[in-house]
């Protein structure tokens, strides 16, 4: 069209925001604009944001500050500001960067074409309810374009746990699961464009709930559903809690073929002291035995965490036993934080733990789980394992994919072709990947 206006988004942290920063350009594009991957060819900016690490919102201030070229060399040039730290400033963003045009929700981005008519009439549009509607209903069918061989899909947003340390329920508000009919019609969309692969997103993704046929369904008995769709051969899921990981979800990783041996469980202490200081409402006992249960259920399943240290008040000991729980499970990856405190969150107003001591506990347990990671790597080599090739590699004829384990593996071989799924056996491993040749 001769009319079409084009969009630039840079999306900030988690698989959410991907997802949502997807459905932004799906609601625009009813609106006449077309993804750029240019910021300097644009005629709208967003900035899709997240708000859980420290400064977040200061990032984002000195972004819009880097735009301002840009809307000098162009005054019809439109930004705006999604996503959880839209949620958490509001109005502030407004008073503190007339740049912006328009401020937007998570919650609220499916009204994102009726604030971009009023932006370009000459108004500032600011959104940051939690509405009663479910966005996703009103927000435009996806086009019909291929697309990848791997998708996000969210199932579930918002969070009821309250743990001390995250912003979460108070920029995504209380737990709200989709209707299973929704997500069976998304799914099934994905994959005739393509998809063969489809990770299921939620802040607290296995307390999912949604209505269907007889009532509220769990998330094991949506994978389940979802497995019975002729072209989709992969489902994985991310990032659950402990205590929502009931008997039904354990046993469909060892009897459903097509969910992935890969789970991010995220633990954050292995300090009972810590976890309770956290509102985390388990125990490192109760994880541990949980892994148990989980790995008899599916004896190769890779484990992923999430640790922050220099929580408030932890001690020498408190560390300490974060490592031995460490060791006890034995991560194939992880992701590891110092404590950053949140504005509005209970642990934002205890006293903080010195940050060379947080940062000398950080670095050892980055050294433990960095060398965890390398030796589930290097036991890799010599099996044979299902690669989903997604892209091109940086060498000739080399493509590039995921693994079951998720582990990250590249071929040379120029009969491998973009959303194959290839057996390879892995020959090498390598910093933060694996070589392999096809079986």
């Amino acid at each position: 069209m001769a009319d079409t206006r084009k969009l630039f988004i840079k999306t900030y942290g988690c698989q959410m925001n991907v997802y949502d920063s997807e459905r932004m350009a799906e609601a625009l594009g009813a609106s006449g604009y077309a993804l750029t991957d240019r910021a300097d060819d644009a005629d709208m900016i967003l900035l899709n944001t997240c708000h859980i690490r420290e400064k977040a919102a200061e990032k984002v201030y000195s972004e819009l500050g880097r735009l301002k070229p840009l809307k000098a060399a162009n005054p019809d040039l439109k930004i705006g500001v999604a996503g959880c730290v839209a949620q958490a400033e509001g109005e502030e963003i407004m008073r503190r960067q007339p740049l912006v045009d328009l401020v937007v929700g998570p919650q609220t981005y499916h009204r994102l074409p009726a604030m971009e008519e009023a932006v370009r009439k000459g108004a500032r549009a600011v959104d940051t309810d939690f509405p009663e509607e479910d966005k996703f209903e009103h927000l435009p069918e996806p086009p019909r374009a291929m697309r990848g061989p791997t998708a996000f899909l969210t199932v579930q947003e918002g969070c009821d746990k309250f743990c001390a340390f995250c912003v979460v329920p108070y920029t995504r508000g209380a737990e709200v699961s989709r209707p299973v009919a929704r997500i069976l019609t998304e799914a099934r969309d994905l994959v005739a464009r393509g998809v063969r692969e489809i990770t299921l997103l939620g802040q607290n993704v296995n307390a999912y709930h949604g209505a269907g046929d007889g009532g509220s369904w769990t998330l094991a008995r949506l994978i389940r559903e979802l497995a019975r769709i002729d072209g989709l051969e992969r489902i994985r899921f991310t990032t659950s809690h402990p205590n929502d990981m009931d008997d039904d979800l354990i046993a469909a990783h060892g009897d459903e073929p097509k969910l992935m041996p890969y789970l991010h469980l995220p633990v954050q202490s292995g300090s009972d002291r810590i976890l309770k200081a956290m509102n985390r409402k388990h125990t490192a006992e109760s994880y541990l035995r949980l892994i148990e249960r989980l790995r008899n259920a599916r004896p190769d399943l890779l484990l992923s965490g999430d640790f922050i240290v220099g929580f408030p008040g932890e001690t020498d000991q408190d560390f300490e036993d974060t490592m031995t729980l460490v060791r006890q499970v034995g991560y194939g990856q992880a992701y590891s934080f110092k404590y950053s405190a949140r504005p509005g969150t209970p642990a934002a107003e205890r006293p903080c733990v010195p940050d060379d001591v947080s940062s000398e506990r950080l670095h050892r347990l980055q050294a433990l789980l960095t060398d965890q990671q390398r030796a589930a790597q290097v036991a890799m080599v010599g099996r044979d394992v299902n690669v989903l090739f997604e892209k091109q590699g940086r060498t000739a004829g080399q493509m590039t994919g995921k693994s079951d384990y998720l582990h990250a593996v590249h071929v040379t071989d120029p009969s491998v072709e973009r959303g194959q799924i290839r057996r390879v056996r892995i020959i090498e491993s390598n910093t933060n990947s694996l070589a392999g040749v096809l079986v």
